[in-house]
């Protein structure tokens, strides 16, 4: 059977599209009406006579179901993991506000909480890319060995002028509490799991 990557399905996809009489449009919302958008281009598809009250249909209300930085906050906090001190939360604010949280029984593991748009993303931080004895080397076996970590994900961020390897999971911003909870203890699991991994690749700090 012949491999194909994924640019060929793309391309498949797209003639698909055109064949359908379909033309391509960009727009700018906010990451909010994503879920939004995705509804009425759904209709917009269809031919003209066949739209029926797109802003109705599209139901603009399913953004409030949905979690924002703040009202995880106010939920996280209430749980045992933090009303125990098992771990510790704390709501950092800004244009783009986030959740903090140290994981005592993890060693006090950093983790980083924020609602972007349909998405929660849960990172933590690995080490720095400058501490790897051999980058390439390392990148290859982190690739390898994805399946070691359900769940979350290894890759490169640029922090405060230097690139750092960190670990993510996300999850829909429609998820369920015990979701949530579950991704934080998971990626904590996981962090710890791939120091562990990979701990002759780094130079002695």
């Amino acid at each position: 059977m012949e491999t194909k990557s994924s640019a060929h399905y793309q391309r498949q996809y797209r003639q698909r599209l055109r064949e359908q009489g379909l033309v391509k449009k960009e727009v700018w919302i906010l990451p909010e009406h994503a879920r939004v958008l995705l509804g009425i281009e759904k209709q917009l598809r269809q031919p003209a006579g066949m739209i029926k009250s797109i802003l109705q249909e599209s139901s603009m209300t399913t953004a409030v179901n949905m979690w924002s930085t703040n009202k995880l906050y106010d939920a996280l906090s209430s749980v045992d993991l933090f009303t125990s001190d098992a771990a510790s939360i704390e709501l950092v604010e800004g244009n783009e506000p986030s959740l903090h949280i140290i994981m005592h029984e993890f060693g006090d593991l950093p983790i980083f909480i924020s609602v972007v748009g349909e998405q929660i993303i849960v990172e933590s931080i690995l080490w720095p890319v400058e501490l790897v004895k051999d980058v390439i080397k390392f990148n290859d076996e982190a690739l390898r060995t994805q399946r070691l970590f359900p769940l979350s994900t290894i890759g490169i961020e640029r922090l405060a002028n230097n690139d750092f390897y960190v670990m993510s999971g996300t999850l829909s911003a429609e998820s369920s509490l015990s979701n949530v909870m579950f991704e934080i203890e998971m990626l904590a699991d996981n962090v710890i799991k791939a120091t562990e991994a990979f701990e002759k690749q780094l130079k002695t700090e």
